[in-house]
Protein backbone atom coordinates (compact mmCIF):
# COMPACT_ATOMS: atom_id res chain seq x y z
CA UNK A 1 0.00 0.00 0.00
CA UNK A 2 2.82 2.29 0.67
CA UNK A 3 4.81 1.46 -3.24
CA UNK A 4 2.89 4.31 -5.24
CA UNK A 5 4.76 6.00 -7.93
CA UNK A 6 4.88 9.12 -5.64
CA UNK A 7 6.37 7.20 -2.66
CA UNK A 8 8.27 5.29 -4.78
CA UNK A 9 9.84 1.61 -3.40
CA UNK A 10 13.48 0.34 -3.33
CA UNK A 11 11.88 -2.55 -3.77
CA UNK A 12 10.22 -2.18 -7.16
CA UNK A 13 12.98 -2.10 -10.30
CA UNK A 14 10.80 0.13 -12.19
CA UNK A 15 11.58 2.81 -9.25
CA UNK A 16 14.74 2.68 -8.80
CA UNK A 17 16.23 5.87 -10.97
CA UNK A 18 13.95 7.99 -8.94
CA UNK A 19 14.53 5.75 -5.51
CA UNK A 20 18.40 6.50 -6.09
CA UNK A 21 18.06 9.97 -6.49
CA UNK A 22 15.71 10.46 -3.40
CA UNK A 23 18.16 8.14 -1.60
CA UNK A 24 21.45 10.10 -2.95
CA UNK A 25 19.81 13.44 -0.48
CA UNK A 26 20.46 11.33 2.43
CA UNK A 27 23.77 10.29 1.35
CA UNK A 28 24.08 13.85 0.88
CA UNK A 29 23.04 14.95 4.57
CA UNK A 30 24.99 12.35 6.41
CA UNK A 31 28.06 14.76 5.05
CA UNK A 32 27.02 16.75 7.31
CA UNK A 33 25.07 15.96 10.39
CA UNK A 34 25.81 15.35 13.78
CA UNK A 35 24.19 16.07 17.14
CA UNK A 36 20.04 16.40 17.68
CA UNK A 37 18.59 15.58 14.18
CA UNK A 38 14.86 15.85 12.98
CA UNK A 39 13.38 14.71 9.90
CA UNK A 40 9.86 16.31 9.07
CA UNK A 41 8.14 13.99 6.68
CA UNK A 42 9.98 10.66 6.97
CA UNK A 43 7.61 8.80 4.95
CA UNK A 44 8.95 5.02 4.47
CA UNK A 45 12.18 5.35 6.34
CA UNK A 46 14.06 5.74 3.54
CA UNK A 47 17.21 7.11 4.28
CA UNK A 48 16.63 6.66 8.15
CA UNK A 49 20.15 4.26 8.74
CA UNK A 50 22.24 7.04 7.58
CA UNK A 51 20.34 9.64 9.94
CA UNK A 52 20.47 7.48 12.89
CA UNK A 53 23.84 6.83 12.88
CA UNK A 54 25.22 10.28 12.66
CA UNK A 55 22.41 11.50 15.19
CA UNK A 56 23.21 11.14 18.92
CA UNK A 57 19.10 11.65 19.02
CA UNK A 58 17.14 11.33 16.68
CA UNK A 59 13.01 12.82 16.03
CA UNK A 60 11.26 11.92 12.72
CA UNK A 61 7.64 13.18 12.16
CA UNK A 62 5.00 11.90 8.94
CA UNK A 63 1.64 12.57 9.17
CA UNK A 64 1.04 8.93 7.88
CA UNK A 65 0.13 7.02 11.69
CA UNK A 66 0.68 3.40 10.08
CA UNK A 67 4.23 4.42 8.81
CA UNK A 68 5.25 5.86 11.76
CA UNK A 69 4.23 2.60 13.66
CA UNK A 70 6.14 0.48 11.41
CA UNK A 71 9.23 2.56 11.81
CA UNK A 72 9.08 3.03 15.60
CA UNK A 73 8.55 -0.72 15.77
CA UNK A 74 11.99 -1.32 13.59
CA UNK A 75 13.84 1.62 15.42
CA UNK A 76 12.29 1.00 18.57
CA UNK A 77 14.98 3.49 20.38
CA UNK A 78 14.58 6.44 18.04
CA UNK A 79 11.38 9.04 18.55
CA UNK A 80 8.26 9.08 15.71
CA UNK A 81 5.68 11.49 15.79
CA UNK A 82 2.74 11.09 13.72
CA UNK A 83 1.38 14.76 12.74
CA UNK A 84 0.08 16.91 10.38
CA UNK A 85 2.58 20.03 9.96
CA UNK A 86 2.60 23.04 9.97
CA UNK A 87 3.08 23.67 12.82
CA UNK A 88 5.15 21.04 14.52
CA UNK A 89 3.00 20.74 17.57
CA UNK A 90 4.93 20.15 21.10
CA UNK A 91 8.17 20.49 19.71
CA UNK A 92 10.32 23.01 21.68
CA UNK A 93 12.04 26.08 20.45
CA UNK A 94 16.02 26.09 19.91
CA UNK A 95 16.58 21.73 20.41
CA UNK A 96 18.06 20.77 16.88
CA UNK A 97 21.03 20.89 15.26
CA UNK A 98 19.67 19.65 12.05
CA UNK A 99 16.81 19.21 10.08
CA UNK A 100 16.44 17.44 6.84
CA UNK A 101 13.12 16.90 4.78
CA UNK A 102 13.32 15.90 1.77
CA UNK A 103 10.50 15.68 -1.01
CA UNK A 104 7.82 17.46 1.68
CA UNK A 105 7.91 21.35 1.05
CA UNK A 106 6.23 20.79 -2.01
CA UNK A 107 2.84 18.56 -0.54
CA UNK A 108 2.84 21.75 1.73
CA UNK A 109 -0.57 23.96 1.61
CA UNK A 110 1.45 26.43 3.93
CA UNK A 111 5.02 26.77 2.83
CA UNK A 112 5.86 29.69 4.70
CA UNK A 113 4.64 28.13 8.18
CA UNK A 114 6.87 25.38 7.53
CA UNK A 115 9.83 27.25 7.02
CA UNK A 116 8.78 29.31 10.19
CA UNK A 117 8.71 26.17 12.25
CA UNK A 118 11.66 24.94 11.26
CA UNK A 119 13.67 27.94 11.45
CA UNK A 120 11.98 27.83 15.19
CA UNK A 121 13.18 24.86 16.23
CA UNK A 122 16.93 24.51 15.04
CA UNK A 123 19.07 26.12 17.62
CA UNK A 124 21.04 29.35 16.41
CA UNK A 125 24.04 27.66 14.09
CA UNK A 126 21.54 24.60 13.30
CA UNK A 127 20.88 23.83 9.82
CA UNK A 128 18.18 22.44 8.05
CA UNK A 129 18.34 20.37 4.27
CA UNK A 130 16.03 20.33 2.13
CA UNK A 131 15.21 19.07 -1.41
CA UNK A 132 12.57 19.52 -4.07
CA UNK A 133 11.50 19.06 -7.99
CA UNK A 134 13.05 21.82 -10.04
CA UNK A 135 9.63 22.35 -11.98
CA UNK A 136 11.63 23.21 -15.01
CA UNK A 137 12.43 19.58 -15.53
CA UNK A 138 9.47 18.49 -14.29
CA UNK A 139 7.67 16.18 -17.51
CA UNK A 140 3.91 16.77 -16.24
CA UNK A 141 2.15 18.00 -13.38
CA UNK A 142 2.15 16.01 -10.54
CA UNK A 143 -1.18 15.93 -8.56
CA UNK A 144 0.50 14.77 -5.17
CA UNK A 145 2.50 18.03 -5.52
CA UNK A 146 0.75 21.89 -3.56
CA UNK A 147 2.95 23.63 -5.97
CA UNK A 148 6.65 23.40 -7.39
CA UNK A 149 9.60 25.20 -7.28
CA UNK A 150 11.90 27.35 -9.66
CA UNK A 151 15.22 27.64 -8.04
CA UNK A 152 14.43 31.57 -7.58
CA UNK A 153 11.43 31.17 -6.45
CA UNK A 154 12.76 28.59 -3.20
CA UNK A 155 15.55 30.90 -2.32
CA UNK A 156 13.45 34.05 -2.07
CA UNK A 157 11.03 31.96 0.24
CA UNK A 158 14.37 30.81 2.40
CA UNK A 159 15.70 34.03 2.65
CA UNK A 160 12.57 35.27 4.54
CA UNK A 161 13.79 33.17 7.60
CA UNK A 162 16.99 32.57 6.87
CA UNK A 163 20.12 35.08 5.77
CA UNK A 164 22.70 32.27 4.66
CA UNK A 165 21.04 30.20 2.20
CA UNK A 166 23.22 27.62 0.14
CA UNK A 167 21.30 26.72 -3.21
CA UNK A 168 22.56 23.46 -4.81
CA UNK A 169 21.14 20.98 -7.59
CA UNK A 170 20.73 17.25 -7.43
CA UNK A 171 21.95 16.13 -11.12
CA UNK A 172 22.63 13.34 -13.23
CA UNK A 173 25.35 11.80 -14.76
CA UNK A 174 24.76 10.32 -18.38
CA UNK A 175 23.32 7.75 -17.72
CA UNK A 176 20.63 9.10 -15.72
CA UNK A 177 20.21 11.59 -18.24
CA UNK A 178 19.54 9.06 -20.68
CA UNK A 179 16.59 7.87 -18.61
CA UNK A 180 15.35 11.20 -17.94
CA UNK A 181 15.22 12.14 -21.87
CA UNK A 182 13.64 8.40 -22.42
CA UNK A 183 10.72 9.38 -19.77
CA UNK A 184 10.45 12.42 -21.13
CA UNK A 185 9.42 11.04 -25.30
CA UNK A 186 7.29 8.08 -23.14
CA UNK A 187 5.34 11.15 -20.78
CA UNK A 188 4.68 13.15 -24.21
CA UNK A 189 3.08 9.89 -25.88
CA UNK A 190 0.95 9.73 -23.22
CA UNK A 191 0.35 13.01 -22.45
CA UNK A 192 -0.41 14.53 -26.37
CA UNK A 193 -3.70 12.94 -25.59
CA UNK A 194 -4.62 15.53 -23.12
CA UNK A 195 -5.67 18.10 -25.84
CA UNK A 196 -7.63 20.09 -23.72
CA UNK A 197 -4.89 20.29 -20.92
CA UNK A 198 -7.18 18.67 -18.47
CA UNK A 199 -3.88 18.02 -16.05
CA UNK A 200 -3.65 21.59 -14.96
CA UNK A 201 -7.63 22.55 -15.06
CA UNK A 202 -8.87 19.77 -13.01
CA UNK A 203 -8.75 18.90 -9.19
CA UNK A 204 -5.36 17.85 -8.03
CA UNK A 205 -7.50 14.59 -6.19
CA UNK A 206 -9.06 13.81 -9.11
CA UNK A 207 -6.10 13.78 -11.25
CA UNK A 208 -4.27 11.58 -8.61
CA UNK A 209 -5.69 7.63 -9.48
CA UNK A 210 -5.03 8.24 -13.00
CA UNK A 211 -1.77 9.75 -12.87
CA UNK A 212 -0.44 6.83 -10.35
CA UNK A 213 -2.24 4.01 -12.93
CA UNK A 214 -0.42 5.73 -16.17
CA UNK A 215 3.44 6.44 -14.21
CA UNK A 216 3.28 2.75 -13.09
CA UNK A 217 2.86 1.53 -16.05
CA UNK A 218 5.57 3.90 -17.88
CA UNK A 219 7.79 3.08 -15.43
CA UNK A 220 7.00 -0.69 -16.65
CA UNK A 221 7.27 0.11 -20.19
CA UNK A 222 10.65 1.94 -19.52
CA UNK A 223 12.07 -1.02 -17.63
CA UNK A 224 11.19 -3.58 -20.26
CA UNK A 225 13.12 -1.30 -23.18
CA UNK A 226 16.13 -1.20 -21.11
CA UNK A 227 16.18 -3.33 -18.09
CA UNK A 228 19.98 -3.09 -17.32
CA UNK A 229 19.78 0.97 -17.86
CA UNK A 230 17.16 1.21 -15.25
CA UNK A 231 18.29 -1.08 -12.39
CA UNK A 232 22.10 -0.44 -13.02
CA UNK A 233 21.58 3.36 -12.06
CA UNK A 234 22.76 4.10 -8.35
CA UNK A 235 22.73 7.10 -5.85
CA UNK A 236 26.66 7.47 -6.94
CA UNK A 237 24.73 8.17 -10.91
CA UNK A 238 23.78 11.90 -8.87
CA UNK A 239 25.66 14.65 -7.84
CA UNK A 240 25.35 18.12 -5.78
CA UNK A 241 25.53 20.90 -8.60
CA UNK A 242 26.00 24.13 -8.77
CA UNK A 243 23.80 25.08 -11.64
CA UNK A 244 20.21 24.33 -9.68
CA UNK A 245 17.49 25.29 -12.93
CA UNK A 246 19.18 22.71 -14.68
CA UNK A 247 19.11 20.01 -12.07
CA UNK A 248 16.44 17.38 -11.11
CA UNK A 249 15.85 18.34 -7.86
CA UNK A 250 16.48 21.88 -5.99
CA UNK A 251 18.93 20.96 -2.79
CA UNK A 252 18.84 23.68 0.02
CA UNK A 253 21.21 24.49 2.87
CA UNK A 254 20.73 26.75 4.55
CA UNK A 255 22.10 28.14 8.55
CA UNK A 256 20.06 29.73 11.36
CA UNK A 257 22.12 32.49 12.52
CA UNK A 258 19.39 34.45 14.80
Amino acid sequence: MFNTTEITSNEIVSDNPVHQRLFFAYVEAGKHLSGKVLEVGCGVGRGLDILIEKASDFTAIDKNEQLIQLLQNKYPQQHFITQNIPPFKDLPSNTYDFVVSFQVIEHIQNDEAYLREIHRVLKPGGQVMISTPNIKLSLTRNPWHVREYTAEQLEKLFRRYFTQVETKGVAGNQKVMEYYEQNKRAVRKITRWDIFNLQYLLPRQILRIPYDILNRMNRKNLQKQNNTLVSNIEFEDYFLSDQPDESLDLFYLATKTN
